[in-house]
């Protein structure tokens, strides 16, 4: 078997774009990845044309020799960009792989470890700040509607969410820091309540998460975690390139802590587990590429750490991520996006099953999902809207002494 061509898609998904490779052979089976990124998708697209040269006429199934060939043509250049290209390629040579033998890559890694995953509502009121309108849900103007929004959670049967540092209005925000990364007095009152309605809205057996990203610095994050604890969640997202710092966040607080998505491969993760940093680690595997984060899981197990898959792209993404879940034994819960754009369920030949909060592990060949490139193709990106939202953050948030 060869590889004939490989294409890729930039599509439209609101606020993001997702980005998909397909890859063709000379035997008719084509395999699907997807290496989704929220700024740089032609970054990503070009790299993989790059790699294109090195591919084509190549054995997709021999997905371990390709992977090493395409790292050390971007040896110079590890991580971001470079990775993600790398990924979803690497996704898409599983794929056919799994297709050619006419078996699920869930059978062809091992699995089933389980029947179905946990997922949570990701991205809960943060989507409805950058998009509503185009989502076609209610806006975020007052705190009742929050409220409103929690009670939508767990009727539609979810038992966890995530959301970000958002807050209501006309029109609604999200909450951004300035160069200093500090949390202001206001901020961690905002914070507090926000938390604080969720939590009475969905009520003590529905888990909350909140995503911080990359907006303070740790002493502002332990200030964030300390106020939490009242509210028992499931954890506090914390992306930092310093596990040190994240272990001190961690040993000062009861608030569970989690972090990972921005990192690559078991190098890049290694520190992390070496030091405890935190308590759950999120894989993202349109950035890893399916046999790399198979290898950081298991790593994850000898460290005896839980992960989670980071998972705010298309249905592709979450048919790869919840293949990833049946296919290791410690596997706390996996990201799901559900306000997202109307033709999401059209790009897909399938949709994820959800009952009760929980997704069934794909059973049919490959991923058990493919690309409608029609859709695909009438859904380009266009990069032309905002990913936090137009309005003004208030200033009594971002006034006042910090926290202290």
């Amino acid at each position: 078997m060869k590889i004939t061509n490989i294409e890729t898609f930039v599509v439209d998904a609101g606020w993001r774009p997702w980005l998909f490779v397909k890859v063709e052979t000379d035997e008719g089976i084509t395999g699907w990845g997807e290496c989704s990124d929220g700024a740089n998708p032609m970054g990503i697209k070009g790299t993989i044309e790059d790699l294109k040269q090195i591919l084509i006429g190549k054995d997709p199934r021999e997905f371990e020799k390709r992977f090493g060939e395409m790292y050390r043509m971007t040896r110079q250049s590890p991580g971001g960009i470079a990775s993600k290209a790398i990924a979803g390629l690497d996704c898409a040579f599983i794929d056919i792989k799994a297709r050619a033998l006419g078996i699920s890559v869930v059978e062809l890694f091992g699995g089933p470890t389980r029947d179905n995953v946990r997922v949570y509502w990701s991205h809960c009121g943060g989507s409805r700040v950058r998009n509503h309108e185009l989502i076609g849900v209610p806006p975020l103007q007052t705190w009742n509607d929050i409220t409103a929004l929690g009670k939508e959670v767990v009727d539609r049967g979810f038992t966890a969410l995530k959301t970000n540092v958002i807050g209501p209005g006309d029109p609604a925000f999200w909450v951004r820091t300035g160069n200093d990364q500090v949390a202001s007095r206001g901020v961690i009152n905002h914070i507090e309540k926000l938390i604080g309605t969720f939590r009475e809205a969905v009520g003590s057996e529905v888990d909350i998460n909140l995503d911080l990203n990359f907006h303070f610095k740790p002493e502002s994050c332990l200030r964030i975690a300390k106020v939490l604890e009242q509210f028992d969640m499931l954890w506090l997202e914390i992306d930092m390139y310093q596990p040190e710092s994240l272990r001190q966040i961690k040993d000062s607080t009861t608030t569970r802590i989690c972090t990972g998505e921005n990192l690559f491969y078991m190098r890049d993760y290694l520190p992390y587990f070496q030091n405890h940093a935190a308590d759950m680690f999120m894989i993202d595997v349109p950035w890893n590429g399916f046999s790399q984060s198979k290898k950081v899981g298991d790593l994850a197990e000898v460290f005896q750490h839980n992960v989670a898959p980071h998972n705010y792209y298309s249905h592709l993404s979450t048919f790869i991520s919840a293949t990833l879940c049946a296919v290791l034994p410690n596997v706390r819960i996996m990201e799901i996006d559900i306000d997202d754009v109307p033709w999401k369920d059209d790009l897909t030949t399938d949709t994820p099953e959800i009952i009760n909060g929980y997704m069934t592990v794909p059973t049919k060949p490959g991923w058990g999902v493919e690309i409608d490139e029609d859709v695909a193709r009438a859904h380009p990106w266009q990069g032309n809207r905002s990913r936090d939202g137009s309005a003004q953050i208030p200033s009594e948030l971002l006034t006042g002494l910090p926290s202290y």
